[in-house]
């Protein structure tokens, strides 16, 4: 059913959380590794260390993915190594947890950079290394579409990137590459421990979850995987949303 065996993948922000969960699924089914850290260079080797248990082959690369000379740096490094890009994560994440009212243009600025338009240069280098069949996904949160506490800036900032995924999947659909979002619900991560009403968070998802439990990182982990498979082939330009249900309460 998912036959990647020689396939590659930049995963972004793998070294911990959500990126280190489809790092090591995509790895598990034969896909060879791009991890991509910028600050916890030993999580990023553990990462690796594990993903090459997996019997594939794993490079670590240090680079700011709002940093556009990095970006190609990163990209060089994997034309050398693997010659192909088939899969493209667009997972590392940033911003402050400010009140609106709080909010300068550095704090803006910095939330659109790493979190929206560094898709734009992944995407722009990925795809002269991708072969007909490419997936690129993106991560989002349902704070894209939902106004949370001291989310603004970052919230823009995801609103931003799906409307970018949907852009990029009209251009690229003809080269027979798909583009999708993938929106997660409540994951406790570290992203989220930097949130001072982390455990009402958490405990209001719970709550509000019909199906009873949290998201976590290996659930987000299974649907990329499953975009990436011929099952998926027809899911284009869509944000999947993975959260047990949570967002369709009222």
């Amino acid at each position: 059913m998912y036959d990647l065996q020689g396939k590659v993948a930049l995963v972004t922000g793998s070294s911990r959380g959500i990126g280190k969960a489809i790092a090591l699924k995509f790895a598990e089914n034969g896909v060879d590794l791009v991890v991509n850290y910028i600050r916890h260079r030993r999580d990023a080797e553990e990462t690796a260390h594990l993903i090459e248990k997996q019997g594939v082959k794993c490079m670590v690369v240090k680079a700011n993915v709002a940093d556009d000379e990095h970006v190609k740096a990163m990209f060089s490094r994997i034309r050398e190594e693997y010659g192909r890009c088939d899969f493209l994560v667009s997972n590392a994440a940033s911003g402050v947890l400010k009140p609106v009212m709080e909010l300068d243009s550095r704090h803006w600025n910095w939330a659109m950079d790493i979190n929206a338009r560094a898709l734009l240069t992944l995407a722009q280098q990925a795809v002269p290394l991708m072969r007909e069949g490419g997936r690129i996904m993106a991560v989002s949160s349902l704070g894209a579409v939902r106004a949370v506490e001291n989310y603004t800036a970052v919230g823009a900032s995801k609103a931003a990137l799906e409307s970018l995924v949907r852009h990029l999947a009209v251009e690229l659909g003809q080269r027979g590459i798909t583009v999708n979002t993938i929106s997660a619900g409540a994951v406790d991560t570290e992203a989220l421990k930097k949130f001072p009403n982390r455990q009402i968070i958490l405990d209001t998802a719970l709550e509000r979850t019909p199906l009873g439990r949290l998201t976590t990182p290996s659930d987000v982990a299974d649907v990329s995987l499953f975009l990436c498979s011929d099952l998926a082939k027809m899911i284009h330009g869509q944000t999947i949303v993975v959260d047990g249900g949570y967002s369709i309460r009222a």
